[in-house]
């Protein structure tokens, strides 16, 4: 059970009542496997009512291809709670084949200044009158 104490973008993804495990469950390499059985059986199914196999065949491959469909589907779900899992750790990715970085990350360098401090905020040894004034207000 998650902790009410922690923000929801850092709680971990539940499934099946437990913090999701990327160890357990179908990978990359089974929903590969079944998208390519799925495309296969698209194009075999309606090809046998057009060459005329009996029908209990085309029957049997079109009830394949959608049961075959209701577990690409369920791989597809458990494979974004993944990627939502991996994104909720707090921490900005960059994509793989890019060598610039994301908006995100040029915001959250934009936010923090040379010491690590908020960007606006003011000197904690500096008077009062040393503050910058925003360039909007007139005195």
């Amino acid at each position: 059970m998650t902790s009410p104490e922690q923000p929801p973008s850092v709680r971990p993804v539940d499934y099946k009542g437990e913090p999701l495990d990327s160890e357990r469950g179908p990978g990359l390499g089974c929903f590969r496997f079944q998208v390519v059985l799925l495309v296969f059986l698209l194009v075999l199914t309606p090809l046998t009512v057009a060459w005329n196999w009996p029908p209990a065949v085309s029957m049997g491959l079109l009830f394949a291809t959608l049961i075959l469909l209701l577990f690409a589907g369920q791989t597809v779900i458990f494979l974004l709670r993944l990627v939502a899992a991996d994104r909720r750790e707090g921490t900005r990715h960059a994509p793989r084949a890019s060598a610039t970085p994301t908006v995100g990350q040029l915001e959250d360098g934009a936010s923090v200044d040379a010491l690590g401090r908020p960007i606006g905020a003011p000197m904690p040894d500096a008077p009062a009158e040393a503050q910058p004034v925003d360039p909007g207000v007139r005195e």
